[in-house]
C-alpha cells in the first residue's frame, strides 16, 4: 500500500516542483501567516516522502495549499477520517445536556464492519452503526437535510424531560421554529419541545413565554422544578423536531430512582 508521504511525492511530481520550490512556497505562507510553524524545510520535506515523517498540521496546511489538495483528504490518508468525526462524537456520550456542532456539510458515515453492506432502511445496520440506538434513530438519517439543522444531546444524568425524551437522546433542533408557540397541541406528546441555552449550560424542555420571562417546564414525571429565566438570560436555539433515544432498561429504573440531572440547574 502507497505510504501517505509517497503519494505526496507523487503530487510534488506532477506539479513539477521541486523541493527547492516547495520550501520557497512554504516560506511565503508562513510569512503570509506571520507563524513560521507553516514553513516547511528540504530535510523535513525529505523525511516527510522518505522517511514516512509525520507533518505538523501547520505543514500539513501548507502541503495542501501549495499542492491544491483538500485537507480532509490528506488526513485521511494519514488515518485520520474527518468524515466520521459526527459519528465518533455520538459514540463518545456526555453526562451534560449539549449542542452538537456539526459542519454544513456533514455527512453521517459511521464505522462499520468491512463485509457490511450499507444501507441507511436497513435495522440491521442501525444496530451496528449506531450501535445501541433505537429505530427512531432513522428519522435523523434518512430524509433530513443534515446540514440545516444543529443537534443537541440530552446528558446522561439529565432526566428532565423522561420518559419522553430519554437521557442520552440525540435531538435534531429546528433553528427556524424559535418562536415560543402558545397553543396547537391537546396532549404532552403533541407539545412543542425546546432546546435552550443560558449562562450555565443549557435546557431541554417545554416553555411558555410572558412579556419578560420564559418558563422552562421540564416533565412531571422528572418532579424536578420549573426553570425561570429573564428573556435576556436565556436562548431559544430552536425546536426539537427528531428524536433518537438510548433504549436501556437500566436507565429507566435509574430514571425512577429519583435522580436529579446535573444539566438542569435551577436559575
Amino acid at each position: 500500500m502507497e505510504r501517505p508521504g509517497e503519494k505526496l511525492k507523487r503530487v510534488r511530481e506532477r506539479l513539477k516542483l521541486t523541493y527547492r520550490d516547495v520550501e520557497k512556497a512554504s516560506q511565503q505562507l508562513a510569512r503570509r501567516r506571520a507563524n513560521d510553524e507553516f514553513a516547511i524545510a528540504l530535510s523535513r520535506l525529505a523525511d516527510i516522502e522518505n522517511k514516512g515523517t509525520v507533518p505538523t498540521i501547520f505543514r500539513l496546511y501548507s502541503l495542501c495549499a501549495i499542492y491544491r489538495l483538500h485537507l480532509e483528504e490528506v488526513l485521511g490518508w494519514y488515518g485520520v477520517p474527518i468524515e466520521l468525526l459526527p459519528a465518533e462524537s455520538l459514540l463518545t456520550p456526555l453526562n451534560e445536556t449539549h449542542a452538537v456542532e456539526f459542519p454544513p456539510a456533514a455527512r453521517f458515515t459511521v464505522p462499520q464492519p468491512a463485509d457490511a453492506e450499507i444501507d441507511l432502511n436497513s435495522t440491521t445496520f442501525l444496530s451496528h452503526v449506531i450501535r445501541r440506538w433505537g429505530k427512531t434513530g432513522l428519522s435523523l438519517l434518512n430524509g433530513w437535510d443534515l446540514g440545516r439543522h444543529r443537534y443537541g444531546f440530552i446528558g446522561l444524568e439529565d432526566w428532565s424531560m423522561y420518559p419522553v425524551l430519554h437521557p442520552g437522546s440525540l435531538v435534531l433542533i429546528d433553528e427556524g421554529k424559535r418562536r415560543i408557540a402558545t397553543d396547537g397541541w391537546t396532549q404532552e406528546m403533541d407539545r412543542p419541545i425546546y432546546f435552550l441555552e443560558h449562562r450555565g449550560g443549557y435546557r431541554c424542555g417545554w416553555c411558555t413565554a410572558y412579556e419578560d420571562r420564559i418558563l422552562v417546564q421540564p416533565h412531571p414525571s422528572s418532579q424536578q422544578k420549573p426553570g425561570w429565566y429573564a428573556v435576556g438570560e436565556i436562548d431559544v436555539i430552536g425546536q426539537v423536531t427528531g428524536v433518537a433515544m438510548l433504549l436501556e432498561q437500566s436507565k429507566r429504573r435509574h430514571a425512577r430512582s429519583g435522580a436529579v440531572p446535573a444539566a438542569s440547574p435551577n436559575p
